[in-house]
């Protein structure tokens, strides 16, 4: 655990998310547009209706490529977004405020790679299949209790399920594929 961090707690869905992600995707697109490729996606499973999840909003902007966008790092820390290199290969990730108190991440991924095509194709299959989601809130429910003090553990817990979500989804065309 790293000193201060927050515990990871699963919350119900709050109605007030969708309203959060407008916000803050208008400011991003104010500061960060000229490095922006394509739209701003709501990710993650605030964007999914009536699902419980951690409080914190999940964005998604569309860059032309991790090199193009590299000068949008210090902008968004006038935002307020701290950058991490994680998976740094596949994306610029941020979180806001801090690392250890999140309210926001922020993922700036070059469009049409499997890393934007999947997770799109993962929130719009739970979009549409409640038994998916229902299991989906579920499984984090038990993870939040399992590793409430590991992120890193409970993000790779939810990955088989998430994978195989993600594969039937894109096997039914969900991801831009349609």
């Amino acid at each position: 655990m790293v000193s201060g961090e927050a515990a990871i707690e699963v919350v119900s869905y709050d109605p007030a998310w969708p309203a959060r992600f407008d916000e803050e995707r208008q400011d991003i697109r104010r500061v960060l547009g000229s490095w922006l490729a394509g739209p701003i996606e709501h990710i993650g499973s605030t964007a999914i209706p009536g699902i419980a999840a951690k409080p914190v909003i999940d964005i998604m902007a569309g860059v032309e490529s991790l090199g193009a966008s590299a000068a949008a790092i210090p902008a968004a820390a006038t935002l307020g977004y701290c950058y991490f290199p994680y998976q740094p290969d596949l994306k610029h990730w941020f979180c806001k405020p801090s690392p250890n108190l999140r309210t926001h991440h922020l993922h700036l991924v070059p469009i049409g790679t499997p890393q934007w095509v999947r997770a799109l194709a993962f929130r719009d299959y739970l979009r549409v299949d409640a038994k998916a989601a229902a299991e989906y809130e579920t499984l984090k429910r038990r993870l939040a209790q399992t590793f409430k003090f590991d992120r890193e553990a409970y993000t790779e817990a939810k990955s088989p399920f998430i994978n195989a979500v993600t594969e039937k989804a894109l096997a039914s065309g969900y991801g831009g594929k349609r």
